[in-house]
């Protein structure tokens, strides 16, 4: 009797199993549809990645974000260097604005370097890096050489050796430009007939503003 109602009272594995069983798919049918309908809709979260989806086309300048920086590609491309092939300046300009020319360009990314003036239009506002190597051929002679923002001097230079003949006015710095500034380099002082490609002028965008 102790037996009969023993398995009365307390069944055995072969008794709960299909409960239990059926019981799990229950609970967890609903997770896995859950699941399933997250991974389908809804965009994958990853935590301390940031995605920047770029756009190499745009069609209009992008609006700066809280960092000051642009999520688009191809705006920030603006870079230009040029050299001097020949050792004379255009005769009908040189007297009159003594603006350094460079006849020759090697980089023109944007095409912001206007090589029959030599002067570069920025396309935005945005903080500018230049760099200028200037050769004179004389020996006894000064020459200073200037960078040029809108008319006022920034950058200077000078090559004032008298037992050096090709002595070069060398410098560079970084300058803030708002869109439509002009850069160019200038001879403030000697006589400049340098060329033969030792004399460069080089810019580029390092970031908008």
């Amino acid at each position: 009797m102790f037996d009969s109602v023993q398995k009365m009272t307390c069944p055995g594995w072969a008794y709960w199993f299909p409960l239990v069983y059926g019981a799990l798919v229950l609970l967890l049918e609903p997770l896995g549809a859950q699941g399933q309908t997250q991974n389908d809709t809804e965009p994958i979260v990853l935590e301390g990645k940031c995605l920047v989806v770029c756009d190499s086309t745009p069609s209009s300048e992008p609006a700066g974000n809280a960092l000051g920086m642009s999520v688009r590609s191809g705006t920030g491309r603006v870079a230009f260097s040029a050299i001097r092939n020949t050792n004379h300046e255009p005769s009908e300009m040189s007297n009159r604005t003594m603006t350094i020319y460079f006849d020759q360009v090697l980089v023109n990314v944007g095409s912001h370097f206007d090589p029959a003036r030599s002067i570069f239009l920025a396309p935005r506002k945005g903080v500018y890096s230049f760099s200028f190597h200037v050769v004179k051929v004389y020996n006894r002679q000064t020459i200073q050489v200037s960078l040029v923002l809108n008319g006022w001097p920034v950058i200077s230079a000078f090559a004032g050796d008298q037992d050096v003949t090709r002595e070069a006015a060398t410098n560079a710095g970084l300058v803030t430009m708002e869109r439509g500034d002009k850069a160019y380099l200038k001879l403030e002082r000697g006589n400049l007939m340098g060329g033969w490609k030792y004399s460069t002028f080089s810019g580029f965008l390092v970031f908008p503003l």
